[in-house]
């Protein structure tokens, strides 16, 4: 099972380092560095521990070093293939201006954002729910299910997956589909019916996310049957991938 960073120097083709990430990284999907080019810091979602792993170049001995700052912890649930579901983090991103990182849990449902101007000591300062699998017959032990609001008269379904951000850092668009074995397995419903893409609206001041009432792309609807939509990105850029036109 796969848990290790590695760093190149691209242009030589050289591997510089390899890290061994442990039992906090298992599975590191995306990679996101700090825009802001005169600092080395990045951090790593690792999708199967549901934790986020800080990496950064300490100055002082010139070599990457690495530890966890946030734990997704799993929410004990009856009538589930499992007696707990974690939160399984598909995507993470860095807003373009490197003061906050949000990241979404699929399979609990909710996407997070965190004050990451200390990159050492991130603070929560928005969640909001949209889908998950802890709904009717899949029910936390503690707690309540989280409530899930309709859009545009359509009831959500799947979890938050893909996002992006948009460069003003406001508006954060959001996919449900993860991959369509998965989809399948988790959310037959959404398997069935289609993706959805939403907005959540950002606070990009104080911290907060809400989801957009006015805006929702239905993935049932398109011309040949419903689809799974996948990644979202902008024609000239965009937060994550930091090309512009």
């Amino acid at each position: 099972m796969e848990k290790t960073l590695y760093f190149w120097k691209w242009k030589e083709r050289k591997l510089l380092k390899t890290v061994d990430l442990g039992s906090d990284g298992l599975i590191p999907l995306e990679v996101r560095f700090l825009h802001d080019p005169t600092k080395a810091h990045g951090f790593v979602g690792a999708a199967l521990s549901s934790s986020i792993i800080h990496y950064y170049l300490d100055e002082k001995t010139n070599d990457w070093k690495h530890h966890k700052i946030i734990q997704v912890e799993p929410k004990e649930v009856t009538g589930w293939v499992l007696p707990s579901v974690p939160g399984l983090i598909t995507d993470i991103l860095v807003s373009l201006d490197d003061r906050f990182l949000y990241f979404s849990n699929w399979l609990q449902g909710d996407l997070r954002q965190y004050d990451i101007s200390d990159p050492f000591n991130p603070k929560l300062v928005g969640q909001v729910y949209i889908g998950g699998v802890i709904q009717g017959q899949v029910k936390p032990v503690v707690g309540e299910s989280p409530s899930l609001p309709k859009v545009k008269d359509t009831e959500l379904r799947g979890g938050p997956q893909m996002i992006q951000l948009s460069l003003d850092g406001k508006r954060l668009y959001v996919t449900t589909s993860l991959l369509s074995s998965w989809d399948q397995q988790f959310y037959p419903q959404m398997y069935k019916e289609g993706g959805l893409l939403l907005i959540i609206d950002v606070d990009n001041e104080k911290g907060g996310l809400k989801i957009n009432q006015d805006f929702l792309i239905d993935l049932s609807k398109e011309p040949w049957g419903p689809v799974l939509g996948h990644e979202v990105r902008y024609p000239g850029g965009d937060c994550s991938s930091d090309i512009w036109i």
